[in-house]
């Protein structure tokens, strides 16, 4: 009971189904296709959905795009910035789809976030595999690799803004357990795409939105790109909420996070089980705090989905040698094994995101912590990932509800 206790947050409808994790791959996260050494999230580019999905977008063309531009780069230099350009054009292009500016190019609903996922998989394989008539070193490679994951998430463009506008930085994540079933879409990215450079009006005049997506691989945040994103931008932010994706028809803002990894598979299909590494590990606490008004935020008419004030967490107590479950949060010297929102990378983002609130100095004037929304299901009669198509009617007014409440959810916050 506690395992599943401690990933029932993260995993929501996967573990309530009864269904078993991917066991992990090797440490390597590659797999040899031809000529390119893919990804293990690259290698799923070539199933039908995915393709699917790109082709009802017309997301179809970009890897291609960027391909062909690569072909016309004679430096390292004109390659990155086309690197550069043209993953800050998928991130825009995929944030207008969303909000209906320009053409949909397909009949996959706006609020997709899908096409973004894929798309950018096959712009990294490009570059991954790309053979330029110069010399390229594989530190050179890398870096237009982390260019286009970091231009194409939006991570680049969290503006600050004029004087008389509240800031608010929101987070989401890509699709996340593809191997059970490739169709998925993770609401909290389709949140962000349908909230970037927006203006909400709070209780305390117009706030705007500024958002960004991050990858579910633990590599990228044992790297530092939660700190890397969000550092130049809190101190001067009003508000932040990191949110992904938790259990089955309920939001939870979780009160607590908690500083280990539960080791379940990442995208790449590895898994982490240690204490969640950060730099100067020996101040680092076990726990942090959202200090989002959550009490504000529960009592608050945001939809259709009941919002929890979500306390629990798991711990090893002081003294102790086995995880409790502790449902009003941690005792005093106790170890963390799982935050309110598990022990997954959505707990990961959080307590990043908090401790680095925290070692700014922002406690007491940042609200911040994670918010996570109901698991995003299929209509009923297509829930089987063999047969089932990749959205339906119930699927797009589920997701279109979520980010509806989200936005709500931060208005209620930013109000407060």
């Amino acid at each position: 009971m506690n395992s599943i206790r401690v990933h029932i947050g993260v995993l929501g409808f996967a573990l309530l189904a009864g269904l078993t994790a991917p066991a992990p791959a090797s440490a390597s996260a590659s797999v040899d296709s031809g000529t390119v050494t893919a990804t293990v999230e690259e290698q799923r580019l070539d199933r039908a959905v995915p393709q699917e999905i790109l082709k009802r977008s017309g997301f179809d063309g970009v890897a291609p795009e960027l391909a062909e531009a690569l072909s016309r780069a004679r430096s390292y230099a004109q390659a990155r910035g086309i690197v550069v350009r043209e993953g800050a054009e998928l991130w825009q292009r995929a944030v207008d789809r969303a909000q209906g500016r320009g053409p949909a190019d397909g009949d996959l609903s706006r609020d997709d976030d899908r096409p973004l996922y894929w798309a950018r998989l096959g712009m990294t394989r490009e570059v991954r595999g790309w053979e330029p008539g110069f010399g390229l070193t594989d530190h050179q490679r890398a870096a237009l690799l982390d260019a286009l994951e970091r231009t194409s998430r939006g991570q680049t463009d969290i503006l600050p803004h004029g004087k008389g506008v509240r800031r608010i930085v929101v987070t989401g994540f890509d699709p996340f357990t593809l191997d059970r079933d490739v169709r998925i879409s993770n609401p909290s990215g389709a949140t962000a795409l349908a909230l970037d450079g927006t203006v909400i009006d709070t209780a305390d005049g117009p706030a705007r939105v500024e958002t960004a997506v991050f990858p579910v691989r633990w590599q990228d945040f044992a790297a530092g790109t939660v700190e890397r994103t969000l550092r130049p931008y809190l101190p001067r932010a009003d508000l932040f909420a990191t949110v992904s994706q938790g259990r089955v028809g309920r939001f939870d803002i979780e009160r607590t996070n908690g500083a280990w990894r539960g080791g379940f598979p990442d995208n790449e299909n590895i898994g982490r089980t240690e204490t969640v590494p950060v730099t100067d590990p020996a101040t680092q606490p076990q726990w942090t705090s959202t200090t989002l008004p959550y009490e504000e935020i529960v009592a608050a008419d945001t939809g259709r989905f009941p919002v929890y004030d979500n306390t629990s967490v798991t711990e090893i107590p002081a003294g102790g040698t086995e995880p409790v479950v502790r449902p009003d949060g941690p005792t005093p010297g106790s170890v963390a094994r799982a935050g309110g929102g598990g022990n997954y990378l959505s707990n990961e983002i959080a307590y990043r995101a908090t401790l680095l609130r925290d070692r700014l100095g922002l406690h007491d004037t940042l609200p911040g912590g994670h918010v996570h929304t109901p698991v995003l299901q299929f209509g009923a009669g297509n829930t089987d990932p063999a047969t089932g198509a990749v959205t339906d009617p119930e699927f797009v007014q589920n997701r279109l509800d979520i980010i509806a409440q989200v936005r709500a959810i931060v208005v209620a916050a930013a109000s407060a």
